[in-house]
């Protein structure tokens, strides 16, 4: 499987996600950063912070718009929509991959907050 191929299957995923079954993506020295959000290390910690993710919006649609893969680098402009508090949100992002052996090494996704902020306030 090309990393293209990698990083578009595990954003299908997450329409029903497992965290266990995301987390089998990455490697096990893997770093995820939501920015602006701090840095998560570690395939079991990614898995924990998964999990928290999935009994906070549940399943995510991430709507890809366009995906560029270089080498091992995929990177994609794409609309996550989830539900906050019973709202629909959808939230622009920009996400970054790099992919090594056919796992996720380093993900970095770049979005704005204030979707998700205002569903809260």
């Amino acid at each position: 499987m090309t990393p293209d191929q990698l990083v578009t299957e595990f954003c299908a995923a997450w329409a029903e996600p497992d965290p266990a079954a995301l987390a089998a993506y990455f490697t096990d020295d893997a770093v995820y950063h939501n920015i602006p959000l701090e840095e998560v290390h570690g395939r079991a910690a990614i898995e924990e912070y998964f999990a928290g993710m999935v009994a906070t919006f549940g399943g995510i649609d991430f709507r890809i718009h366009r995906q560029l893969a270089s080498d091992n680098l995929v990177l994609n402009e794409r609309t996550d929509v989830l539900t906050v508090n019973g709202r629909t949100v959808e939230v622009p992002v920009m996400g970054s991959f790099e992919v090594v052996d056919g796992k996720i090494a380093a993900w970095r996704d770049y979005f704005d907050m204030g979707p998700l902020a205002a569903t809260t306030g």
